[in-house]
């Protein structure tokens, strides 16, 4: 066998399971739920969700039902090709580049609480902070 690659087993997930793993996880980010919420709702622990998200653990179909009920979403969104899923799974793939952490989720969150005003110093501020300006700088958002 070449190195760096894997044979396939019976067991070994499908690039759908890790499809699946990334969607589940956007979603239950999105819907503000910790892993732990999660593993208690459908019966599992939080290492088992883990493993689901990862797409190292394939999931029953019993078991994705009761996720997508969790989850509120209709057990077609983890399916590729189903009417409507596509575009809906597509977008929050595109999201969750961005969302990698509990504290960006967080800080979308909070942004999306303040008011336009609010919302533009707080760009400019962030814009500057990561272009290496000085603060003195700041523009006047009026």
């Amino acid at each position: 066998m070449a190195r760096g690659k894997r044979r396939l087993g019976p067991k070994s997930p499908e690039p759908k399971d890790i499809e699946i793993g990334r969607l589940i996880r956007a979603q239950r980010l999105l819907c503000g739920f910790s892993q732990t919420e999660l593993a208690d709702a459908i019966g599992v622990t939080f290492q088992q969700v883990q493993k689901y998200e990862k797409g190292v653990n394939r999931i029953g179909s019993g078991r994705l039902y009761r996720i997508a009920e969790k989850l509120k979403v209709p057990i077609t969104f983890f399916y590729e090709g189903a009417p409507g899923s596509k575009k809906l799974a597509a977008n929050i793939n595109e999201g969750l580049e961005f969302v990698r952490t509990a504290g960006t989720l967080r800080l979308l969150r909070a942004f999306e609480k303040m008011d336009r005003r609010a919302q533009e110093h707080f760009l400019a501020l962030i814009e500057i902070m990561t272009s290496g300006r000085k603060a003195s700088r700041l523009p006047s958002i009026h």
